[in-house]
């Protein structure tokens, strides 16, 4: 599994013993002192957090018992800045010299450096796996290098199990845990019978596959119900109706799934410390325009039809060219810091930080062996960085390494990185960073913000549906059709059942013995039957 370095933040944490102070003061002398140690036993994103087997409550566990219990009246007003033990500071780290990291983390922590010396195995981010999609489509068109998309295979199992086969809608209204949508199929496999369901609800989507072996008669809907939410009650059931509430509810259940991706590519010169001196480069190198052939092609961006990741096609306003790509058809626009728009005198270069800065995931090509802190950019967005340095560019013999950060609550995400993360420039390399880029993004979506805010969309959205689906059932039915209010009141049915009196004094003219007779009998039984048996519900 991949294991990653923590940081924790110290400023909130109260007070620390002197020993301890000088102890920690000791431990960092002997970090800025990573210049005397060999580049082969270098670590490779020193500083080092706490040790990755050691959890975060454990680590505050530990701080609480080295705190000293102090009186009230004898607690200092104002905590000093020598009280507190931070990382190293980018300034430090290059004032002591190489080899220098690749990566270092912020004075206080907050995020993560992924570990390449950990046990290689196939890490996913939680609530993830890998996309259904893949075992059908295969790997990169570059040859099949065995690294998989992560994604949320959940919302792709209507389609493929569901729709356009047999099965059954319901909506639920109203219960102890709001409104919930089940779609149940019958299956047969190896001569046993099986039920597949798929209950979502506000809070998440379930599905399932349970065995009839043993049952005498099906289990009822609101008994399925209970096998998913045992603390549900309230469990009111109706029938969707609707003939095209299959397709309302693929759109919701696929409303998660992401085919286009848009990523900063950020160039750090050597020694550069800040947002204002990146996004201030204009040079694009021969070895940076070698990393940006890899990840696509240059195109232009007036009147470009495919998809344009936020860039102006029409006016210019965002630059002349950019990158982009397809790969596993998923459409790719990169926003290069060079190619997007410098406007001279503006220190900040809003015109690039309002892309970039907006994106979630950004990758940072270094030329050289150089520092990079994650909080160098001020954004609210991003919240990984995928660090590439190449080691001698434009021959035959290139090679970049690789290194990746991301802030402390965004699950791990692979591809693994190998040891040493170090690739030779060719398709594989192309392979491994794309999957890398795409994954990265799918992980982010998992923090506390994105979280928060997927969290809120699905809810409004499963509301939604809901009320949709019912609706359409009730006008299906000719109860409560939009704008027959007026209709009802007065006696009359809307939608199906106000055709259905027009058919009937149709067939009561048509011998029952005829066919067409017997057949339109047949179809308002069938109906009414299920008209009825909603009601019941």
């Amino acid at each position: 599994m991949l294991r990653r370095k923590r940081s924790v933040s110290f400023g909130g944490f109260g007070w620390i013993d002197k020993s301890s102070i000088a102890a920690l003061k000791a431990r960092k002398q002997e970090l800025l002192n990573i210049s005397n140690v060999p580049l082969g036993e270098c670590p490779p994103s020193p500083p080092r957090t706490a040790p990755p087997t050691m959890k975060s409550a454990e680590f505050f566990d530990m701080l609480e018992r080295m705190q000293i219990p102090m009186a009230e009246e004898t607690k200092p007003t104002q905590r000093h800045k020598d009280d507190y033990i931070p990382y190293p500071r980018i300034e430090d780290v290059l004032e002591k010299g190489g080899p220098y990291p690749q990566v270092i983390l912020p004075q206080f922590g907050g995020y993560w450096i992924e570990d390449a010396e950990a046990p290689v195995g196939t890490p996913t981010s939680s609530d993830s796996s890998f996309c259904e999609e893949d075992d059908w489509e295969g790997m990169s068109p570059g040859g099949g290098f065995g690294y998989r998309l992560e994604c949320n295979s959940m919302a792709r199992a209507y389609r493929k199990h569901f729709l356009g086969r047999e099965h059954m809608n319901y909506y639920c209204t109203g219960s102890s845990v709001g409104n919930l949508i089940m779609s149940l199929k019958h299956e047969e496999a190896e001569a046993q019978e099986f039920l597949r369901i798929i209950l979502r609800s506000k809070t998440k989507t379930l599905h399932d596959r349970i065995s009839l072996s043993g049952l005498t008669q099906l289990p009822s809907v609101p008994q399925i119900a209970k096998l998913f939410c045992e603390d549900a009650t309230g469990l009111k059931f109706n029938p969707v109706l609707y003939p095209r509430g299959s397709q309302l509810i693929v759109s919701y259940d696929e409303h998660e799934v992401n085919n286009t991706f848009k990523f900063g590519v950020i160039y750090q010169k050597f020694g550069q410390t800040s947002e204002e001196e990146l996004f201030g480069n204009n040079e694009e190198t021969p070895a940076f325009a070698e990393f940006l052939s890899i990840l696509g092609d240059t195109i232009e961006l007036q009147d470009f039809k495919g998809f344009r990741g936020g860039l102006d096609v029409s006016h210019g306003q965002t630059g002349t060219q950019s990158v982009y790509t397809t790969f596993r058809q998923r459409e790719i626009m990169f926003h290069v810091s060079t190619k997007l728009p410098f406007t001279e005198g503006d220190v900040q270069q809003l015109q690039r930080k309002r892309h970039i800065g907006n994106d979630i995931v950004a990758a940072v090509f270094q030329e050289e062996a150089t520092p990079f802190v994650p909080d160098m950019i001020a954004s609210n967005f991003l919240h990984a960085y995928v660090l590439v340095q190449a080691d001698q560019p434009c021959t035959e013999h290139t090679t970049y390494k690789v290194s990746v950060t991301a802030r402390e609550d965004v699950p791990a995400f692979g591809p693994p990185l190998p040891n040493p993360a170090v690739f030779k420039k060719g398709p594989e390399f192309r392979d491994f960073l794309l999957t890398k880029l795409i994954n990265a993004e799918n992980a982010c979506y998992k923090s506390d913000k994105f979280a928060k805010l997927e969290g809120r969309t699905r809810a409004a959205l499963l509301d939604n549906l809901h009320d949709e689906l019912h609706r359409q059932t009730q006008a299906t039915l000719g109860l409560g059709a939009a704008g027959d209010e007026d209709k009802l009141e007065n006696g009359g049915h809307g939608g199906l059942l106000e055709s259905f009196k027009e058919v009937w004094s149709c067939v009561v003219s048509i011998p029952l013995s005829s066919t067409g007779g017997a057949m339109l009998i047949c179809a308002i039984s069938t109906t009414v039957y299920y008209y009825c048996y909603s009601q019941a519900l």
